[in-house]
């Protein structure tokens, strides 16, 4: 499924949304030293801060932060991490670093962080052209900064 990104006027937004911004501010301000010290603050649960902690962003940070982090679980074949950055490149992203675990079972997880200010088409497109290449099993973003 592709991501869609709306712009939504803040009195409209769920309370629980609200409260997950807050808590962000709160731990990027240094307000707060831990998630759980933040929800206190704020009255919220810790497990609906991890539900939408990666779905809400100020507008100025989603400007600013063009860097996301791919987790992708790859079948062990010689030249498949070049089909991964091939994809990535065509795509007009960078590539600015490369984790990868030893294979077991055939499959290795590679994780890459990939600055995506120049990008060509949407990040949704992107992921979905890694999750097309024969030999990806799974490729999610795991995070963004």
């Amino acid at each position: 499924m592709k991501e869609r990104y709306y712009l939504v006027r803040e009195d409209i937004l769920p309370d629980a949304v609200l409260k997950t911004m807050q808590v962000k501010q709160l731990l990027e301000a240094g307000d707060a030293k831990t998630v759980h010290e933040g929800v206190e603050q704020v009255g919220l649960s810790r497990s609906a801060f991890y539900k939408y902690k990666d779905g809400i962003h100020l507008i100025h940070q989603l400007e600013r932060e063009r860097i996301v982090t791919i987790s992708l679980d790859l079948e062990h074949e010689s030249g498949m991490l070049s089909k991964v950055l091939g994809c990535v490149a065509v795509h007009g992203a960078n590539v600015l670093t490369i984790n990868q675990s030893i294979p077991l079972q055939g499959r290795a997880n590679v994780v890459i962080s990939v600055e995506i200010s120049h990008l060509n088409e949407e990040l949704g497109d992107m992921l979905e052209g890694l999750k097309g290449i024969s030999g990806v099993k799974r490729a999610v973003i795991i995070g963004q900064g």
